[in-house]
């Protein structure tokens, strides 16, 4: 099944219901700033770039600052929503369905999440049993990068059995979870992450003290 397009309109209902000033767990990004974000990095490519290529990342903040300091009103914030909430435009790569599912899939559930847990009382959503395996599958292919600055070995373990190494090393830390928590801490929501971790009590230290994510 495809899950991006029903994560889409989750993502934007979320977002119109927050409206534009609200928190998010984006550092330095109101909602309006995550909007924005989501309607360039479809538009222009060097948005999307710009946060895994450093030298791109000054373009991508300033074109995404750019953009929510025009949404004034509620109803500039919403127009914008409603036409992200409509897909990519016609000559735009995530109409291909391959790639939409690689590129949005985690995305839209992290970016999702990050207006949600952005407030002092939250709960987890109840997800599809499916959906969190597409969740899982997706998380397992770049588990490795996005653990990458840990000097740790990283396994990940879903309650219900699955394990995944996502680095190897003499001294590795088990983080234990849904999927869905585990991307929220693999992608640097360390604490808005309803994980543990099983290992011993100096590694589990490090890792919470350690750089998670892109």
């Amino acid at each position: 099944m495809h899950y991006v397009d029903p994560s889409r309109e989750v993502l934007a209902e979320t977002l119109l219901a927050a409206g534009p000033d609200a928190p998010t767990l984006c550092r330095g990004w109101r909602t309006r700033d995550l909007a924005a974000h989501l309607y360039l990095r479809e538009r222009k490519a060097a948005v999307g770039l710009g946060l895994i290529i450093k030298s791109l990342s000054k373009a991508s903040d300033k074109a995404t600052a750019k953009l929510a300091a025009k949404l004034k009103t509620p109803d500039e914030y919403a127009g914008l929503v409603n036409t992200f909430r409509g897909g990519p435009p016609a000559l735009s790569p995530m109409k291909i369905k391959a790639l939409d599912e690689s590129s949005n899939l985690i995305e839209y559930f992290v970016h999702t999440e990050d207006i949600r847990r952005a407030v002092d009382r939250w709960a987890p959503r109840a997800l599809d049993e499916a959906y969190s395996d597409a969740l899982w599958d997706e998380l397992i292919k770049r588990a490795a990068i996005l653990y990458r600055g840990v000097d740790l070995g990283i396994v990940l373990v879903r309650p219900s059995g699955p394990r995944h190494v996502a680095k190897r090393a003499p001294v590795s830390v088990a983080i234990v979870g849904e999927p869905g928590e585990l991307l929220m801490h693999a992608h640097g929501r360390t604490r808005h992450a309803l994980v543990t971790f099983e290992g011993q009590p100096d590694a589990v230290a490090l890792l919470q003290s350690a750089e998670v994510g892109l």
